[in-house]
């Protein structure tokens, strides 16, 4: 497959493909979007909203969430807001999301096929993470979205004045709509 990637990539090159898509590190509409990773909206997501290259800078992770307040996600927000001149922050779950009820034991059972030790899970735990829960889902995409915009607007290093809203969206029809996060 990555061959295939290569020799689409050296023709779109060749071809200049690149230019219509040619635009600086600064987003045009000034917004940072958190979104899940979910290969159903790569191409919807920025397509339901209008969005073109160069619009906006798009964070991906597993279920459009923050695991961690210094994180790499925050990081990324962070660098985002002071760096890159973002003063509006999405944060976009969306229905049918895999990560919802993902069972943390059944992710163990597939890693332990794979050829993970519970000793290497146990020094994990030893050294005082928590992989379980790291690896577990949530309930209701709604609910995660107001944590992870609540983990935003409560980060000591995110300024007041940065509006962040949180929405759902269908991955079938890019309908999307907003999250109630008072």
């Amino acid at each position: 497959m990555l061959e295939q990637i290569l020799d689409f990539n050296r023709r779109f090159v060749d071809g200049k493909q690149y230019e219509q898509y040619v635009t600086d590190k600064f987003p045009n509409k000034k917004i940072a979007i958190l979104s899940c990773m979910d290969a159903r909206l790569t191409e919807l997501l920025p397509a339901s909203l209008g969005l073109k290259n160069g619009d906006v800078k798009l964070v991906k992770n597993a279920g459009a969430v923050i695991t961690s307040p210094f994180g790499s996600v925050m990081r990324s927000l962070i660098i985002a807001v002071y760096n890159l001149e973002v003063e509006e922050i999405l944060v976009i779950g969306h229905s049918d999301c895999g990560m919802q009820s993902l069972d943390s034991a059944a992710i163990f059972e597939k890693m332990q096929a794979r050829g993970v030790t519970q000793q290497q899970m146990d020094l994990i735990a030893y050294c005082g993470f928590d992989l379980k829960s790291w690896l577990s889902g949530f309930d209701s995409a709604e609910d995660s979205v107001r944590a992870t915009v609540k983990a935003i607007t409560g980060h000591p290093l995110i300024p007041k004045d940065v509006a962040v809203y949180g929405l759902i969206m269908d991955p079938t029809t890019g309908g999307i709509g907003r999250v109630d996060t008072k």
